[in-house]
């Protein structure tokens, strides 16, 4: 017969099953110290504490607070027995800070919550540091009728009151980079009047796709940037609107309208290729720089600095900076964070608000009444003649009942407009 060969019998598993890895010989490997996350054990007094050695689990680590918690627990009640005086909490812990001791017997303070008081006066680091760094550089002057306008925020974290005045200090300083110089000599086919056409029918355009404000902001930002360094045929400006939004939209909106929406609403004026064609000269110049601190990244925070700020007035405000949207030269010689600081002034001038301005808008717009008189008298002009005007894209829309009416409004008769 030939010869069998015999293989060993593997060795069983825990758990059932053959192991398929066998686990090669063992190798020398250097043991485990400890480095410092080791805590030691309570221990009763009079006994050698020993070393604990194993590891801090969940588990183990909840038996050793608990096993805390009946040791303290049990001095707190041989320390009452031995001096009555002393005052001992609900939950066990000695609070002899309670009890003032005295000759003829003990005066006891009112309990209050600890924990509540804590959590009330506990400053987060980042507040802490804010503070000193504005006590070091002398920004703690107080004004004596400032409001805290982020006070209704304080628990809203999406707000991020300890950081919006950096923030806002931060676009202040960068407000100058999304700003063009101006570009309309530059341009052999496109002069201010095409301009203002384009964007009364991006005005309506952002209306008909219902797309958030901050879209027609970037978009209008957008075209007048790429306006500044290129050079547009006047058949082409459409087009220039169109992709522009729709990088805009991007930027902005949750669900951005497709290609084909604007090819239909430019009545086919365009082909898909050409609308990405555009989108990608328009970003190739631009550098995909478009975070920039447009004018409703203000508005918003100086229409909340406008104490009190309803509807009505947030409405007024909207209307006279799309106003100022219309206007090459108000976009050329203001910068956005003074456009919304005017358009804030005249608002508030229209409706009769008292006074015009205050220290809490001084504060936080960095403007004072006078720096927006004349940019604010421009607004009120373009107000006047809103009704004739030949352009009614804005008119029309703050006309509408859901929007309060407020270009019916009358125009602010404290500000005389300058002619133009």
């Amino acid at each position: 017969m030939a010869s069998r060969v015999v293989a060993a019998p593997e060795q069983p598993i825990v758990g059932g099953g053959k192991q398929k890895n066998p686990q090669p010989e063992a190798r020398n490997r250097r043991v485990l110290r400890d480095i410092g996350n080791l805590v030691p054990a309570p221990v009763a007094e009079g006994k050698p504490q020993n070393q604990i050695t194993r590891p801090i689990t969940r588990r183990f680590g909840a038996q050793l607070l608990a096993n805390g918690q009946v040791q303290d627990k049990n001095n707190c009640k041989k320390q009452q027995a031995e001096n009555p005086n002393i005052l001992v909490a609900k939950d066990g812990a000695a609070k002899a800070n309670r009890a003032m001791n005295r000759k003829e017997g003990v005066a006891v303070a009112k309990p209050k919550n600890d924990a509540v008081i804590a959590k009330k006066s506990a400053k987060s680091l980042t507040a802490i540091l804010t503070a000193r760094s504005k006590a070091a550089s002398g920004v703690t002057k107080k004004l004596k009728n400032l409001i805290d306008i982020d006070a209704v925020d304080a628990d809203n974290e999406l707000a991020a009151v300890e950081y919006v005045e950096d923030m806002y200090n931060f676009y202040k300083q960068t407000e100058e980079d999304g700003r063009v110089h101006d570009y309309i000599d530059s341009q052999p086919e496109v002069n201010s009047k095409m301009r203002g056409i384009l964007v009364d029918w991006l005005i309506e355009v952002h209306k008909k796709f219902e797309l958030v404000p901050e879209s027609l902001y970037l978009t209008i930002n957008i075209v007048d940037r790429f306006l500044a360094v290129k050079t547009v045929l006047r058949r082409e400006l459409q087009l220039v609107g169109m992709s522009s939004m729709l990088i805009a939209c991007k930027y902005e909106e949750i669900w951005a309208p497709e290609v084909s929406d604007f090819i239909a609403i430019s009545d086919n004026a365009y082909v898909r290729e050409q609308v990405l064609f555009m989108e990608k000269a328009i970003l190739g110049k631009l550098e995909w720089y478009l975070t920039v601190p447009t004018p409703y990244v203000f508005l918003v925070r100086y229409i909340k600095a406008s104490v009190p700020s309803d509807k009505e007035m947030e409405n007024m405000v909207f209307f006279y900076a799309e106003l100022c949207l219309m206007s090459y030269t108000t976009i050329i010689e203001h910068s956005p964070s003074k456009i919304a600081a005017s358009a804030v002034y005249a608002a508030r001038c229209a409706l009769n608000r008292s006074p015009s301005w205050t220290e809490t808008l001084e504060h936080h717009t960095g403007y004072s009444e006078g720096h927006l008189m004349e940019c604010a008298k421009m607004l009120v002009s373009f107000h006047f003649g809103a009704a004739e005007n030949k352009l009614k894209a804005v008119y029309r829309k703050y006309t509408n009942p859901e929007r309060g009416a407020v270009a019916l409004i009358p125009p602010a008769s404290a500000l005389i407009p300058v002619p133009f």
